[in-house]
């Protein structure tokens, strides 16, 4: 399975055929407009299943499915959370939970981790499942930690390992929180501010199959969007 998660910097019907050239099955897109507005080209592959979420019609969250993958929002989504969706994701007997991130800043503060921290703990009891992935857009790192915040995003991280859950690129890549190689985000395309907040984390059982957590090169993303593709393989 090929999950890739894309922040599109809005227009994904313009900018399809880019991602899909990648082949994923599951596709996850913040800034993306919904499915009414998604008029995609006569060659352009179309989704065998979307989920699409948002209040804007022009910039919501969108998850595709573009292989035999059925991909379901589940009831109990709760909309206080608004863009951190879990779905379920299956194929004949496979089942994983999928929970589908764009983190937003907190209505009271500048937080962009409190949303996704209040996520987990609503949602503890299904992230404590045999496999479960958590990817998309979460605006943070931990070199924006603020001290004495609870929803910081190293204590996300903390809190998300402690029930066996981790970063599928920093696993793969040896890499520590707040010191990545890759930036997933060149602020405003400007090569000069790069940052790392485009996440894959997945349950232990899932990593054990983990073959790849690639970013993508700025040289060919940085003419779409602002965020680079965040591209997972699973030998499942």
């Amino acid at each position: 399975m090929r999950l890739i998660t894309w922040n599109c910097n809005m227009a994904f019907r313009k900018k399809a055929d880019f991602i899909l050239e990648s082949k994923p099955d599951i596709v996850i897109i913040p800034e993306c407009e919904e499915e009414a507005k998604l008029k995609f080209g006569m060659f352009t592959p179309k989704p065998n299943k979307t989920v699409w979420f948002g209040e804007n019609p022009n910039k919501g969250i969108g998850i595709f499915s573009y292989g035999d993958y059925e991909i379901e929002l589940l009831e109990v989504h709760n909309p206080e959370f608004k863009f951190v969706l879990p779905l379920s994701v299956s194929k004949g007997d496979f089942q994983v939970t999928l929970f589908a991130v764009w983190s937003q800043e907190s209505e009271t503060n500048n937080n962009y981790t409190e949303q996704v921290w209040n996520a987990i703990h609503f949602y503890k009891d299904i992230l404590k499942e045999e496999h479960v992935i958590l990817a998309g857009d979460f605006n943070s790192n931990t070199i924006w930690d603020r001290p004495k915040r609870v929803a910081n995003h190293s204590e996300m991280v903390r809190k998300l390992e402690e029930i066996g859950i981790k970063s599928t690129y920093h696993q793969i890549h040896e890499q520590v929180q707040g010191k990545e190689k890759d930036p997933t985000l060149y602020m405003q395309r400007k090569v000069e501010r790069p940052y790392h907040i485009d996440y894959c984390f997945v349950s232990d059982t899932l990593m054990k199959n983990v073959t790849k957590a690639e970013v993508g090169n700025p040289e060919t993303w940085l003419r779409h969007s602002d965020h680079m593709p965040l591209t997972i393989d699973f030998n499942i």
